[in-house]
């Protein structure tokens, strides 16, 4: 009780929201720098897709072996999200990202490495070790020094690094092996990797924040449970972000079959198309947070609406695109504006989520919601999209995914009458303070 009323003087105070807890050109510094590193995270978890041909062809591998290369990164990050992002948020941010960026690039580069498939799912599992942490660790080091009032721009353009390295990931390794071979294309982007966690020891840290509250401590794991389970809006975040990584990883895994089956396009002009896509959904994380950011300065629950009616919008373009439409570039131009459209969430919700949790587990939160969105929303997607295929095939079962982006509106919807309240809670623990030199 003590919380809300305390936090009438904090959390009405539109200054206070808007304050930079660093130096400007040191904020933009650590984002640039966990920008950077979140573009090689990701080209090197997807640079294995555009070498599907190649392993299959030296080593005779089987449509499973292969995609077994790419779930192994999704579930070893979903597996140890959680510990390693509470590892972050009780020992230093900063260490823990040079630490988890150097294990996947060596990894990465051991992909380069391996003379058998049991090597390279090895050394692909452990990329996914070094990668679990990396964006809750990012998320939750770029909050404690940008305005809490451009917190979901922030974390929207960090996360849309994600899509730069993805796309950049399929481009430059399909492009290096057919030039130079598998091995080649894997050393490339790993040691970028490793040359970003040295620079990353320049990012000044800050200090963790300690579980000051008794029943937290006294209950141990049970209370850090508690504390980023507890706030109902964490839930709703959760649970919103993974329902709408259904239809996005849908449309992103599946959109170049479609391309190659029914606009007769071959496989990398298919690419090509899907990559424009790729890119407007990177856009439209960080338009659509800005968005949800201003809209939500004066009134907390407007921050969720604006993903919740680009979802619903985004349901229609898909749905109509893939289902009422016939292939043409008319049709296209609708399925890419739903693309647009699609991603309003992905910035948005981790920030909610991190916003109504305490400032000492902000990291853990954001792993909650990498958990979430690995297991319930990036694995699931394309599976259920395969086994619709299957059974009614893959137009049906592109027309039918989107409604996934409706489901996740209403539960965005759902958090808004709860986020508010449980955003002045937080508010009044928000005090987070940089690390000394």
């Amino acid at each position: 009780m003590h919380f809300a009323t305390a936090d009438k003087s904090l959390g009405a105070d539109p200054d206070r929201a808007r304050h930079w807890p660093v130096p400007r050109r040191q904020a933009w510094f650590a984002f640039s720098m966990t920008f950077l590193l979140m573009v090689f995270d990701f080209m090197d978890r997807q640079i294995v897709v555009s070498m599907f041909p190649a392993l299959k062809a030296e080593w005779d591998l089987s449509d499973k072996q292969l995609a077994a290369l790419t779930a192994a990164v999704s579930i070893t990050v979903a597996v140890f999200a959680f510990p390693i992002a509470l590892l972050a948020d009780r020992w230093s941010r900063v260490k823990s990202i040079v630490v988890m960026a150097t294990i996947w690039s060596l990894a990465t580069i051991a992909c380069g490495l391996s003379k058998t498939y049991g090597q390279l799912l090895t050394a692909r599992t452990v990329i996914g070790l070094g990668e679990a942490g990396y964006g809750a660790a990012g998320g939750a080091l770029l909050t404690s020094m940008f305005p809490a009032a451009r917190r979901a721009t922030v974390i929207g353009g960090f996360l849309s690094a994600a899509v730069v390295g993805s796309v950049l990931g399929v481009a430059v390794g399909g492009v290096i092996t057919a030039r130079w071979g598998w091995q080649a294309a894997f050393g490339l982007v790993g040691i970028p990797g490793l040359v970003l966690a040295l620079l990353f020891l320049l990012v000044r840290d800050y200090g963790t924040v300690p579980l000051t509250d008794p029943e937290a401590r006294r209950l141990g794991v049970r209370g850090v449970l508690r504390g980023i389970l507890g706030p109902r809006t964490a839930l709703i975040a959760y649970a919103g972000g993974a329902t709408q990584l259904l239809t996005v990883s849908t449309v992103y895994v599946w959109l170049p079959s479609y391309l190659n089956r029914f606009h007769g396009l071959a496989t990398d002009r298919a690419g090509l198309m899907t990559a424009i896509v790729l890119v407007l959904g990177s856009i439209g994380i960080v338009l659509w947070g800005y968005v949800a950011d201003r809209v939500g300065d004066g009134a907390p629950q407007r921050k969720l609406m604006v993903p919740a009616a680009c979802l619903v919008v985004a349901a229609l373009l898909l749905s109509a695109g893939f289902g009422a439409m016939q292939p043409s570039a008319v049709q296209f131009a609708v399925i890419a504006a739903g693309g647009f459209m699609m991603t309003a969430a992905s910035g948005t919700v981790p920030s909610v989520a991190i916003d109504v949790i305490h400032p000492g587990l902000r990291a853990t939160a954001g792993a909650m919601v990498a958990v979430a969105q690995n297991l319930f929303g990036l694995a699931a997607g394309p599976l259920i999209t395969g086994v619709l295929s299957d059974a009614f095939g893959l137009v049906t079962a592109l027309t039918v995914m989107p409604v996934f982006a409706v489901v996740s509106a209403i539960i965005l919807m759902v958090g808004t009458r709860f986020y508010p309240a449980e955003l002045a809670v937080a508010k009044v623990l928000a005090s987070p303070t940089l690390a000394s030199d």
